[in-house]
């Protein structure tokens, strides 16, 4: 298990500024080279692709656990073979680092 999936969400009601391109940068850096940063830098993505809908929602009902665990929720699109997840930081409006421990822990969910 890599460092950022060993991390826990910080509660965050906004109040602080959102990540820098280059704070960003780094961070996904230790994540699955599958993500990718957003052109303004306030988001990141991934797509995800199953064999079949039992799959998709087998992942999907993985990532709604990790999320209401966290209580860091992302955007979702799903489909019958495939899930595009979206983290960003909502309250401001960009990226902090509970997005990339999310991510970081999404990885860890077994693709099968």
């Amino acid at each position: 298990m890599n460092e950022l999936a060993a991390r826990k969400c910080k509660p965050c009601e906004g109040g602080i500024a959102p990540l820098t391109r280059a704070a960003a940068r780094q961070l996904l850096a230790q994540i699955s080279g599958a993500w990718a940063l957003n052109a303004d830098a306030d988001a990141i993505r991934r797509e995800f692709r199953f064999r079949d809908f039992y799959r998709t929602m087998s992942f999907v009902n993985a990532l709604a656990h990790i999320a209401n665990v966290e209580d860091h929720h992302p955007d979702l699109e799903v489909g019958y073979n495939y899930c595009r997840v979206t983290f960003t930081t909502h309250a401001i409006r960009g990226l902090s680092e509970n997005d990339f421990v999310c991510a970081a822990k999404v990885d860890l969910i077994p693709l099968v």
